[in-house]
């Protein structure tokens, strides 16, 4: 009965960890005080956002939380009744729909999340909902690399505009001393040619 036991605790624990090594973005909050249609609505909106909700045991969730695992910065944060929201979709879409949720009921409260191996503290976490939709994020990204390309040309173009004008002024230079030298020299022969007449 206890092998059992255990066993299944061990079941819960692994079921954990590979949803924690698919997600994107991990929530920890306090759910206590939430009716069950509120907890029944929240599921539903997590589902649309690509996330799920997992009420979990502090100690199965501490063993899933080991120091390898992506959660790791959240121990600290597990005490008292947990929810574990683990999104695979886009982490700003989900940030926004727990940060409304808990503006809306602030019964729940949000613990942290971890992103990237990074802790976010309830702050953070607003500060990502309040971020571009990944969609608009990558339109942006993609203006700024259709800019560089003409960007890049303009700088190039300016750049050998400018070695162009310093070769013509450096020419120009050259013909005007050579101009000199000639005129110079042919003034010398003149003068020579002169006082070579003048010789009887």
């Amino acid at each position: 009965m206890v092998r059992e036991v255990i066993k299944e605790k061990e079941k819960i624990v692994q079921a954990i960890r590979e949803k924690v090594s698919r997600s994107q973005i991990g929530i920890l909050s306090d759910f206590k005080g939430l009716k069950v249609e509120e907890m029944t609505g929240l599921r539903h909106q997590l589902q649309e956002a690509g996330a799920e909700l997992k009420v979990v045991k502090n100690t199965l969730l501490r063993r899933a939380a080991a120091a390898d695992s992506p959660i790791a910065p959240l121990v600290s944060q597990v005490t008292g009744p947990n929810a574990l929201i683990l999104g695979y979709g886009d982490p700003v879409a989900l940030a926004r729909v727990m940060t409304k949720f808990a503006q809306d009921k602030p019964i729940l409260k949000i613990k942290g999340a971890v992103l990237s191996g990074e802790f976010l503290s309830p702050k953070d976490l607003e500060a990502l909902s309040k971020l571009p939709a990944r969609e608009v994020l990558l339109a942006q990204l993609l203006g700024v690399l259709q800019g560089v390309p003409t960007g890049l040309v303009t700088v190039l173009a300016g750049v050998i505009r400018s070695l162009l004008n310093v070769l013509v002024a450096h020419r120009d230079q050259l013909a005007e001393a050579e101009g000199a030298v000639e005129g110079a020299t042919a003034g010398k022969e003149e003068a020579e040619g002169a006082a070579g007449g003048n010789e009887v």
